[in-house]
């Protein structure tokens, strides 16, 4: 069986562990399937419950809307809970089995008016950008591509199902502004509130639950890749094919000290988390907020190399590529 989201193939031995039912959720990608035979439950992201939103506001200008059918951006079609009436169409984020989720349960809340075409702006609890960034130009919201994306294909599908032509729709989070201060979102520029995001559409259930999970599958492998989001898995599983790919998320440290043991280890994955796992300060002590800001300086790459060295010194039985958006290697200690 293999995880349609993440494309792991589980091996039969927790295959063996979990019960049918189980087995269903993690069949369809909603679940995630652990060593010991339990699921986990994959949550929504905040893209996800905002084309929700939206999707129940734009079909509701026909008739009242109580679940939203969204295609995520990974490929799977969902059914989450919304409530539309009258244009107004709003859905709470669920968080599935990842409790540290400080967005879970958030209201997002989508009012739509018909119009000639679809155009979608936002408001209060959405943050904005206070500064020019390399993907995006200051004021604008915090808003991901595939996010973005993904609220418009539920516009689009709402409009088909209730004979509209387009739609102009407006994007609030009411309590957006206040749980924004409790994420990274001001320390990295997005100020007023908080990101609506998401590679996949799901929230993976990344906790405590997966550490003895990640520990197991590195320690089985000779050769393992460890990897920290959506990105470096796909591109990892591309440029190391003949090695074990685990994602580790933000438990970079625990997913290292298994991986000393193996004959080749590796991470790989986009430079923000990796770069700041190795030094926590690495872009502020060179005045940038971000370390995709300092890579997409004049010197960033120079200053990229100078903190891989300085890696690859500590652990020298570690290989460590960096790759970016599009998975050209830009920095590799081989």
């Amino acid at each position: 069986m293999k995880d349609p989201v993440s494309g792991f193939e589980y091996p039969k031995a927790w295959i063996d562990l979990c019960d049918a039912e189980s087995l269903e959720l993690v069949r369809t990608g909603f679940g995630v399937l652990t060593a010991g035979g339990k699921v986990l439950k994959r949550g929504f992201t905040t893209g996800s419950t905002a084309s929700a939103a939206v999707y129940a506001a734009v079909a509701s200008l026909k008739s009242p809307v109580s679940v939203s059918p969204i295609m995520l951006p990974c490929g799977i079609r969902a059914d989450i809970p919304a409530t539309g009436k009258d244009g107004v169409g709003e859905a709470r984020k669920y968080s599935g089995d990842y409790p540290s989720d400080i967005t879970s349960g958030i209201l997002i809340r989508a009012v739509a008016e018909p119009a000639d075409e679809i155009s979608v702006d936002t408001g209060a609890g959405i943050g904005r950008y206070d500064r020019d960034t390399p993907r995006y130009p200051k004021g604008s919201p915090a808003i991901g591509k595939n996010a973005f994306e993904e609220i418009l294909r539920a516009a689009e599908d709402a409009c088909r199902d209730a004979g509209l032509k387009g739609a102009k729709i407006f994007l609030t989070i009411p309590d957006g502004e206040r749980i924004g201060k409790l994420t990274l979102n001001p320390k990295v520029g997005v100020m007023g509130g908080i990101s609506i995001v998401g590679t996949t559409g799901f929230v993976e259930p990344w906790d405590d639950h997966l550490s003895e999970t990640i520990g197991d599958r590195i320690g089985k492998a000779d050769k393992v890749v460890v990897t920290t989001g959506r990105i470096g898995l796909r591109y990892s599983r591309l440029l190391f094919p003949e090695h074990e790919v685990v994602l580790a998320g933000s438990k970079i440290s625990e997913a290292l000290s298994s991986a000393e043991k193996c004959a080749d280890a590796v991470i790989c994955g986009l430079p923000g988390l990796i770069l700041r796992f190795f030094n926590p300060d690495v872009a502020v002590s060179r005045g940038f907020k971000t370390v995709e800001e300092l890579v997409a300086s004049e010197n960033g790459i120079a200053a990229m190399n100078t903190e891989l060295d300085a890696a690859k010194a500590r652990y020298p039985w570690l290989r460590i590529v960096i790759i970016d958006r599009s998975g050209k290697v830009i920095g590799d200690t081989k």
